[in-house]
């Protein structure tokens, strides 16, 4: 019998615990039918069982009905995947990768495109929801050459890692692990980049020293491919095999050396690394010139046509002050630049920093381009009348948003904000922001940058109510 006021061993109430919700589970298994309601941001399908638990379950899509088998139990919800599936949605497709749900990467090819499009702009329009914030019609940014959703990625970082007994593992990480797995396939990559998958995994087995390598980087840009290499420790023949691999392939070659070592030495004697963007009606040319390790966006394709919308909304005349901040390497400062506006282009990385000097002077916008480091986590270094002096302000924050920027927009007030997102619940928030600040939502639109996967791409037009700075 149990004593009153005495709390049993955690061990045994544990035990208890487990077996309770084991039986629950099993009980569940056997009678609990579910049908999908909705879907997750995350992409995973959305229900309750019969005790009126939320059930988040795995690659299962709206209006399916399945038996779910339960792996992780929550005080408020559980999590599951499906153990048989009994009625497919009418969007559900064949995966074209045979690592689907064993990769981290994916979420979503079980998923037809239009369907996960779709998704996207419900997930946009219910963060915004939140807070108290509608929506104009949420318009797609996609690329209208190709409607497969694959082949698509042009960068990719694969791990590398020797284990206790010299099993060598070369790939990305298995879905909520933090462990490798090899891979055989991606058939998200560009096929040039899928291609030395297999020759890259042979020749990390011919190293001397494959345990002092940490990852490999591939990057295709406009006509050429390169391979940068983290190297944990120098090891001279292995540098020398990668300077034979990396000829063979035709590929540029980068070294970084040292765990902490973050300089990057290119190898070969090829062309500087670069790559187009096409700005406006007569589609002329703006060369971005790059360094291993600068940020370009994983879709060269939907990158220009985003690009291509943020030049169109914007709207820029002759000589407007226009402000770009987290400019990176000039993605959108050189084109606004090229239609005649005055850019100051404000990044934090001072490598990116010379990376846009460099551009601007190799496109003939230096005197229409300024280019300043400058920690955007601390928006003191941003003058408050000359943010109310411009005719526009583009952003493109990192995931955890711009709190602290887009309150001093609130005061200083330029006249036109165009946000770019990734991530559209801080999007949500810092538009709140915004709006509390006196600017109105003109356009929204979501990017398709990341098909297959629950990753999104967001892009939001805002003016400002009325025409006087405070």
């Amino acid at each position: 019998m149990a004593k009153l006021g005495v709390r049993r061993p955690v061990a045994e109430r544990q035990k208890r615990r487990r077996g309770k919700n084991a039986g629950e589970c099993r009980r569940q298994e056997e009678d609990g039918l579910l049908t999908i309601e909705r879907q997750a941001h995350d992409g995973r399908g959305v229900t309750r069982n019969a005790h009126g638990k939320t059930v988040f379950v795995e690659r299962a899509l709206p209006g399916e009905r399945l038996i779910p088998a339960v792996h992780a139990e929550h005080r408020r919800y559980d999590e599951a995947h499906v153990r048989e599936l009994l009625a497919t949605a009418p969007e559900r497709v064949t995966p074209h990768c045979r690592h689907f749900g064993q990769c981290g990467g994916c979420d979503l090819q079980h998923q037809a495109l239009s369907a996960q499009q779709a998704h996207r702009q419900a997930v946009l329009v219910e963060q915004f929801a939140h807070h108290d914030l509608t929506l104009p019609d949420v318009e797609l940014i996609s690329c209208d050459d190709d409607r497969s959703g694959y082949g698509y990625r042009r960068r990719a970082r694969l791990g590398v890692r020797v284990d206790h007994e010299a099993a060598l593992y070369f790939g990305f990480r298995r879905r909520g692990q933090d462990m490798l797995f090899n891979i055989e396939q991606c058939p998200i990559l560009v096929p040039r980049l899928e291609a030395l998958l297999l020759p890259l995994r042979r020749h990390l087995d011919q190293l001397e020293a494959p345990r002092r390598v940490g990852h490999v980087e591939l990057l295709q840009l406009d006509d050429q491919c390169c391979l940068s290499i983290r190297q944990l420790r120098e090891v001279p023949g292995d540098i020398e095999r990668w300077r034979r691999f990396a000829a063979e392939h035709q590929l540029a070659l980068v070294m970084n050396i040292g765990r902490d070592d973050m300089t990057s030495h290119r190898l070969d004697n090829g062309a500087p690394l670069q790559q187009t963007l096409e700005v406006g009606q007569k589609r002329e040319k703006v060369t971005l010139e790059l360094s291993p390790g600068d940020f370009l966006q994983a879709n060269a394709a939907v990158n220009q046509a985003l690009v291509d919308t943020v030049l169109d909304w914007s709207a820029v005349t002759a000589e407007e002050l226009v402000f770009d901040l987290f400019a990176g390497i000039g993605n959108f400062s050189l084109p606004l630049a090229a239609a005649g506006a005055c850019v100051t282009a404000v990044e934090g990385r001072a490598s990116m920093v010379e990376s846009l000097r460099r551009n601007a002077e190799l496109n003939g916008l230096s005197q229409q381009l300024t280019a300043t480091r400058a920690d955007l986590g601390e928006p003191q270094v941003l003058k408050d009348e000359s943010l109310s002096k411009a005719g526009l302000v583009v952003l493109d924050p990192p995931r955890h948003g711009a709190r602290s920027i887009v309150s001093r927009l609130a005061v200083a007030r330029p006249e036109r904000v165009i946000y770019v997102s990734c991530d559209p619940a801080t999007l949500a928030r810092d538009v709140r922001t915004l709006v509390d600040g006196g600017y109105r939502i003109e356009r929204a639109a979501v990017v398709d940058m990341f098909p297959q996967t629950a990753h999104q791409e967001s892009v939001l037009l805002l003016r400002r109510t009325d025409r006087t700075a405070i």
